[in-house]
């Protein structure tokens, strides 16, 4: 693809040439091309490229729904290009599915497990953010997914960004059911905290889920940055820089 340059910015096709904006890199350009969809409807050449466009759409899905359940947390904790790398992730989920055929292949009967670790937020990782001790669990028998951090020291354990003065720690358990498209959620947030020397109190969230689900559940954990101005408080630019991660993943 080639980049538009120039005071005018065009949008269609002309000529063969595609002219198309993205969110991510701007005003972009491609060749039109392809091969015509009927035929890879329909041509045997083309069953895999069918197979495979069936469980990209199948993974392009179930991530939607994944997104939507923990929502409430991603409003603030999400890259541009989060949207692409977990489809990209849940591909993998469904191709780990050793029991359904090529194309039917599905988030069910793959490995879940394989989310464990998701980063939403490339500009701000958990992983690179959170550094004091943290226990995530998912008890299936009771339907909680809990959290739990002993007291810490913030600037020591929190790497912030520049210009923070104040965080909170968040946490969402999720129990999605990729088959009927529904999901339950439950959240949890502690109050607005000073980012300083001065060491917190035990941190406990218990986020309650169905009692002897049957299907997958997330933990997501996550830290929301503040910038304190005149007494009131501001989300710092606007959440670019919240982490928020899946720290535990309980298939079935």
């Amino acid at each position: 693809m080639a980049r538009q340059t120039g005071i005018i910015k065009l949008k269609g096709t002309i000529g063969g040439m595609t002219f198309y904006k993205t969110s991510a890199d701007g005003h972009l350009v491609r060749e039109k091309g392809g091969i015509e969809k009927s035929r890879i409807q329909s041509d045997p050449a083309f069953q895999r490229t069918r197979e495979n466009g069936a469980e990209f759409g199948r993974a392009g899905k179930a991530g939607k729904l994944l997104r939507t359940s923990l929502r409430p947390l991603l409003l603030n904790s999400a890259d541009s290009r989060m949207v692409s790398r977990l489809t990209q992730r849940m591909v993998k989920v469904i191709q780990a599915d050793a029991t359904s055929e090529r194309g039917l292949r599905n988030v069910i009967d793959g490995e879940a497990e394989l989310l464990f670790g998701f980063e939403f937020n490339i500009r701000g990782k958990l992983g690179t953010s959170l550094y004091a001790p943290y226990v995530g669990a998912i008890d299936r028998l009771t339907g909680e997914a809990s959290v739990d951090l002993a007291p810490f020291i913030p600037v020591n354990m929190i790497a912030a960004p520049s210009g923070t003065t104040h965080f909170k720690i968040i946490s969402a358990g999720a129990e999605v059911d990729f088959e009927a498209e529904t999901y339950v959620v439950s959240t949890s947030e502690t109050a607005i905290l000073p980012w300083d020397a001065t060491p917190t109190v035990a941190i406990s969230q218990t986020n309650a889920l169905t009692a002897a689900s049957t299907k997958p559940l997330f933990l997501a954990l996550g830290i929301e940055f503040y910038q304190e101005v005149n007494g009131s408080m501001y989300s710092l630019k606007n959440g670019a820089y919240n982490p928020l991660a899946l720290v535990k993943v309980s298939g079935l």
